[in-house]
């Protein structure tokens, strides 16, 4: 149903193999109508937005931002699976940031385009992104709001 970055190399910089048969998994771009649906459902109140690195240096993201069925747009996931095989995913295309996101400790310190992408997932399943990490790095972890928090 997705389009898949299974292109040689692209399971590379996040280590996407699994760890028993070290078998490629299948990378797509974010769906952010999958994340609302589940945000909704499960009463969510904040998202990990994680591998964050792994977008560098890419030209272009995509993100689903809803699907086509048998012409009509939707807005959701639809739970048959007979219409499960018949959509086709909508895409909004962001521009992609040439700067290194890995090692950053702060919103701040990510390039525009990057802060640009983080903002409007949040928009698009109607959650806060709450954590962000950069690398597989523990300390490249940015956390956007207080876990603690009431």
């Amino acid at each position: 149903m997705h389009q898949e970055l299974n292109a040689p190399g692209v399971g590379q910089p996040g280590k996407e193999f699994g760890t028993n048969t070290g078998r490629r998994r299948r990378c797509g771009w974010f769906d952010a109508v999958m994340v609302r649906q589940a945000v909704k459902l499960n009463g969510i109140d904040g998202i990990a937005l994680t591998k964050l690195d792994v977008l560098d240096g890419l030209e272009e993201i995509k993100v689903c931002v809803g699907y086509e069925l048998d012409g009509k747009r939707i807005e959701r996931f639809p739970f048959t699976m007979g219409a499960q095989a018949r959509l086709t995913p909508v895409w909004e295309t962001f521009e992609g940031w040439k700067e290194s996101t890995q090692g950053a400790r702060s919103f701040a310190e990510l390039p525009a385009t990057c802060i640009k992408y983080v903002r409007r997932v949040e928009e698009l399943v109607g959650c806060p992104v709450a954590l962000l990490s950069t690398s597989p790095q523990r300390d490249d972890t940015i956390l956007m709001t207080d876990p603690f928090r009431d």
